[in-house]
């Protein structure tokens, strides 16, 4: 049977997003056959206390290449992303925001780079119609990140991002790992870049952004820099430190030993406290080394979210 396959899935997360989501379809749609692809488009309703599911089955009924997926309730953006990519069956992935904020007539641009020979294309907001708060946290989260995992991006957040399939079924989503899904891509050999998009006003509806979000994007994080260094043997990490804290307390024991060893008399001084504290936090990190081996060894992360209903 001929490859049915469509050129391109767009992905959508959206959270009480109905009065964008109509607009939002019709601008993908419009994007696409100017660029002459053809398309499907996969609305993510995360939990919506709107009428998101009723514009759903409109949307859908209008057209069948709007398919939709609700969850039972809001589990996030990440969980949102990794069911839109099990449902896409493109050759290409776009994932945007449901907020008009992404402007759908960028695709084009996105897919063009991809078919430069690069597997992920993120966007670049350069003129953030965002407000000041959010613009000043998220270029010191850029900044910090790009250091952190040698991935030089002005914008991690970019919702308007450009995949290749291979891409999409490497990376793992939960928590708020959305955030570093090149980062993951760059450290699984793709090759990964970035252009300039257009950044619009939000028109409808209210932003999903708060400070817990900025806290826990900076715990995965550090979740990330470990499972993409270490995952092949966490005790490779402990296992240094609880060296490093062994020889160092282990060393102030045995001048102790020798001490006594030589005729001296003994008493418990704040440096003995001190060498029997390290070799006791040594044997703990091994230990805790060990128990991440067998976790890394049997786990398989899981995204947690549950399907109400697949349109």
């Amino acid at each position: 049977m001929p490859d049915v396959r469509p050129d391109l899935s767009v992905v959508v997360p959206a959270l009480n997003e109905a009065d964008s989501l109509p607009e939002l379809v019709a601008r993908i749609a419009d994007a696409a056959a100017a660029a002459g692809l053809s398309h499907e488009v996969w609305i993510v309703d995360d939990g919506s206390t709107d009428d998101t599911p009723a514009v759903l089955e409109r949307l859908h009924a209008a057209d069948p290449r709007v398919r939709g997926l609700e969850f039972t309730r809001n589990h996030g953006k990440a969980a949102a992303l990794a069911a839109g990519f099990a449902a896409a069956a493109g050759r290409y992935v776009i994932t945007m925001d449901a907020d008009l904020q992404d402007d759908p007539a960028e695709i084009p641009h996105l897919v063009a780079k991809l078919e430069e020979g690069y597997d992920l294309v993120s966007g670049w907001k350069q003129d953030r119609k965002d407000g000041f708060v959010k613009n000043t946290s998220s270029r010191f989260f850029n900044a910090v990140t790009s250091r952190a995992v040698g991935l030089r991006l002005h914008d991690y957040n970019c919702g308007l991002k450009a995949y290749r399939r291979e891409v999409v079924e490497a990376v793992r989503l939960y928590g708020e790992m959305h955030r570093y899904i090149p980062a993951q891509a760059y450290r699984e050999g793709f090759r990964v870049t970035e252009i300039p998009v257009r950044h619009h006003r939000r028109r409808h509806g209210v932003t999903k952004y708060g400070p817990a979000r900025f806290l826990n994007g900076f715990l995965d994080l550090l979740t990330l820099m470990f499972l993409s260094s270490r995952s092949a043997s966490p005790l490779h990490l402990f296992g240094r430190i609880g060296a490093a804290s062994f020889a160092v307390g282990g060393a102030i024991l045995a001048w102790f030993v020798v001490q006594w060893a030589l005729g001296h008399g003994l008493r418990v001084r704040p440096l003995m406290l001190l060498g029997a504290g390290l070799v006791i936090v040594a044997v703990q990190f091994v230990s805790l080394g060990l128990i991440a081996e067998l976790v890394v060894a049997g786990h398989h992360p899981e995204t947690g979210y549950r399907v109400r209903r697949r349109h």
